[in-house]
């Protein structure tokens, strides 16, 4: 059976320094700039190598996207940016990526709760409370097409997040 991998990523932490400044606006803070590299480093040592890198356009979100996709050595205008993740429900993540074409085979997206924690838990059978920032939900599905990608099909390989490990 011909399997897809979706690695379903939350922004790395935003900068709240400018409360007058529009949420889609907000930047990455320190620690989400050394969080997504190093989140990054994590995945290529476990050899992941994405065919599609997908994310929210807002400013964190794409932000995340282009520091991981710079470690992973993913070109930087590859990167496909989709409206509907902004904010997005699971319902609205699961029409997104029912839309990538189908030569993708692993695939990184970028998006924000608590949308993206309702979709992980969606999609598999674990529950986490919450995927905190620049959390990563990898899972394999059994499917041909990314037309046939529907809740409870994915199969969780690995969850990680920048504080895992450290008490």
């Amino acid at each position: 059976m011909p399997v897809k991998t979706l690695y379903i990523i939350r922004h790395a932490k935003s900068s709240w320094e400018d409360p007058l400044l529009d949420d889609f606006a907000r930047p990455l803070n320190d620690r989400g700039k050394r969080d997504a590299p190093r989140m990054a480093k994590r995945l290529k040592e476990k050899r992941v190598s994405p065919d599609l890198m997908v994310t929210s356009p807002a400013r964190r979100a794409l932000g995340t996207c282009k520091r991981m996709a710079e470690v992973l050595d993913y070109k930087e205008d590859k990167i496909k940016m989709d409206r509907g993740l902004y904010h997005a429900n699971e319902e609205n993540m699961l029409e997104v990526l029912r839309s990538i074409k189908d030569k993708h085979d692993a695939v990184m997206v970028f998006g924000h709760n608590p949308g993206l924690t309702g979709f992980v838990n969606a999609l598999g059978k674990q529950q986490f409370d919450n995927v905190p920032t620049c959390g990563i939900a990898a899972f394999e599905i059994p499917i041909n097409s990314w037309k046939d990608l529907d809740f409870g099909k994915g199969n969780l390989l690995f969850y990680d997040y920048p504080k895992k490990g450290k008490s």
